[in-house]
Formats: structure tokens, sequence, C-alpha cells
């Protein structure tokens, strides 16, 4: 995109653009993004805004090849590449190669439609790593097979990504049936549709399922698209979307050694209006705090949105074998379990998670070197 005009305002500059139009840089603006306000090395901004005049006086614009020279009335001179200019347009959040689109599925999505990727690809190029962490961010999870018959194999292809996130429950955590459970996880029982950890102040991001062992009789994974889930409800039933994304419900997990609680609507839009983030998990939702003649309407909601984690319609179910890990974003995608037997066969996943910043962060460095 070529800037074709230049015209001078005391208050602003304004820049015609070949394909978006005139465009307003007010003068403020200017001066705290000119490229002398920031550290050479570390490119962290040094500016102290406060040693600037509150409405700086702009003199005079000219292009100097792919940099405009600015003039100021204090005496200061910038020197503000162009391509700075048309990248951070006033009113257009910058391209960010991790702002990937959802993909929202219902039962639309088969079993063998998942994104699919050989654990060996991902840790060998940064090219099937970068497109298979795309294909997670779009649908929200994929499945990478083929995995060494190592606990530790999951964890190495997490570790691709970033930092692991840890939690009460380790660095990671092992999927089994145990005699002095502290989670539902670590029973046999059936786990309907949930996310973890919402009683985090920040959930955990992306989370790692390496089936180790699936011999039991039962037991299979259950999933769910909660953008889907949120997208229809405001669709059908746009009071009881509102409640859910409005009002802060208590979530709590408490064992012998912890107790961690945190208020949080069970919908969290971002500044678009767009949702962000499902906080979704009946088993540690604590006691309902809100006013009493809010609950009605409240539980009315919660059980229309509950009602329809149960619908066939949004479900995608299928059995992990092992060598197989599935990966989602807990923050989207709604998991759950089969009941099992364990006496009919031994039953181990491997599991670790690792944050939407990490993941985010890493897509943003190989879209730097894959083109």
């Amino acid at each position: 995109m070529k800037m074709t005009a230049l015209e001078v305002r005391p208050d602003a500059l304004l820049a015609t653009w070949s394909k978006t139009g005139r465009v307003a840089y007010p003068t403020l603006w200017l001066r705290d993004n000119c490229p002398s306000a920031f550290h050479p090395q570390t490119e962290e901004r040094v500016l102290d805004l406060l040693t600037l005049d509150s409405e700086p006086v702009l003199l005079n614009a000219e292009r100097a090849g792919e940099t405009v020279v600015l003039s100021y009335a204090d005496g200061h001179v910038s020197h503000v590449p162009m391509a700075l200019l048309s990248a951070h347009r006033p009113g257009r959040t910058a391209a960010d190669p991790a702002a990937i689109q959802p993909r929202l599925w219902r039962d639309d999505l088969t079993p063998g439609a998942v994104p699919r990727y050989a654990a060996a690809q991902i840790l060998e190029s940064d090219c099937a790593l970068r497109a298979w962490m795309q294909d997670t961010a779009a649908y929200g999870l994929s499945i990478v097979d083929r995995l060494d018959d190592r606990v530790d194999a999951g964890i190495e292809v997490a570790c691709k990504i970033g930092f692991l996130r840890e939690t009460n429950f380790g660095m990671t955590f092992e999927v089994v049936s145990k005699p002095d459970p502290n989670n539902l996880a670590y029973t046999a029982v059936t786990l309907p549709l949930h996310t973890d950890l919402p009683n985090q102040e920040v959930p955990p991001g992306f989370q790692f399922l390496h089936c180790l062992a699936n011999e039991a009789i039962g037991g299979g994974s259950l999933f769910a698209d909660g953008f889907a889930l949120a997208e229809d409800l405001r669709a059908r039933d746009p009071e009881a979307f509102r409640l859910l994304s409005e009002i802060a419900i208590p979530f709590r997990f408490h064992d012998r050694d912890a107790d961690i609680r945190t208020h949080a609507p069970v919908i969290t839009l971002g500044r678009d209006g767009a949702i962000s983030e499902i906080r979704w998990n009946a088993h540690i939702a604590a006691t309902f705090d809100m006013p009493a003649d809010i609950m009605p309407a409240y539980y009315r909601a919660y059980r229309a949105f509950m009602a329809m984690t149960r619908d066939p319609t949004y479900q995608l179910t299928f059995k992990l074998a092992a060598g197989e890990m599935i990966v989602f974003d807990n923050r989207r995608v709604l998991h759950g379990r089969e009941a099992f037997d364990p006496s009919t066969g031994f039953r181990h996943l491997h599991g670790c998670y690792v944050d939407r910043g990490e993941f985010n962060s890493r897509l943003r460095l190989l879209a730097r070197k894959t083109h």
C-alpha cells in the first residue's frame, strides 16, 4: 500500500493511502512512537511521555524515500518509517500471526476430520510445527500421533512450543484411577464436559493428553467447541448469554494442600464482543452468591448452557489409542470422558499444560522464520 499524499495540521498528520484513504495521526501519538523514543537494542520505550507538551505542534512533514520526516515547533525532528505508519493506523489493530480466526464446529467435525500430525514432523520441522499450531488454534484441538512409548514423549512436543504451566497438580500429571483421588479425573466415573481449573485466576491454556494405554472397556473421550455452544446460545437466547457473560460466579478447588478460588463469568468476551474464553465445570463451581433476585434467571441460563453440553449436536467422541495425544485449548474446548472399568484393562494418560501466551509467542516467532 502506497502513501499518496501528506497534509500537516498543528494537531495531526493526515496521510492518504492508496487503499484506505486519509488517516489522521495525532501529534502526541507521533511523538510517543518516534523511533528515537525506543531503546535501540531492547526496542522498549524510553521516552518519558510527561516530558512532552500535551499538544505538540507539528510544523512540517515531507517524504524521504521510505521515511516521513516530521518537524515540530519545539525543534524535535522525527524520522518515521512509512511501514510503521501503515502498520499502525489509528483505529486498526496491528496484524498478529497468532490471531487465528476460530473455525467453529459442532457434530460436523468427525473424528477422522480432526487435524492430525505425526510427532516426528512437529519435532523436526518448523514448517510442520507452525502448520500444526495454526490448525490447533483454528479448530481448538488436534491429534499428535506416532508418539514414542515413553512418559515424556508428549512433553517433548509441548516443550517445542514453550514453557510448561505448573499448577497445584504439578508440572505434569497422570490421569489414572487412584485409590485416594483429589479430583474426579483420577477416578473411573463418567466426566461430563468441562474445562480444567476454572478456579484459577487464569486457567491453563492448551492441554496435552498423551495416551500411554487405553485397554479398559469404556474410557472414550468427549469434546465440544465451547465457542460454538456460546455463539448458538447468543443467537437463540440473548438474555441467557448476557447473564453468563456478565455475572461472575465462584469457582473453588480444595484439598489438603490447596484452596484456590476465583470469581469469573462462564463466558468471557474480548474487547470486540467476540468470545475469548469459556469457564465451565459444574463440579467445582462453588455456591452461587449473586443477589437472590438474580438467581432464578441465572439458574435458567446456566441450565440452558448445561443442556447444550449434553446435546449430541455439539459432541465429538472417539477413543484415544496408545501413542496418540490430544491437544486442545482448555479455555475454548470442553472435554469429558466415558466411565471405564479398571478391572478390564489399564488406562493411563500423561498430561501437561502450555499457556496461551507461550503458544501465541511461538506462532509469532515461527511466522518470522518461515516467511
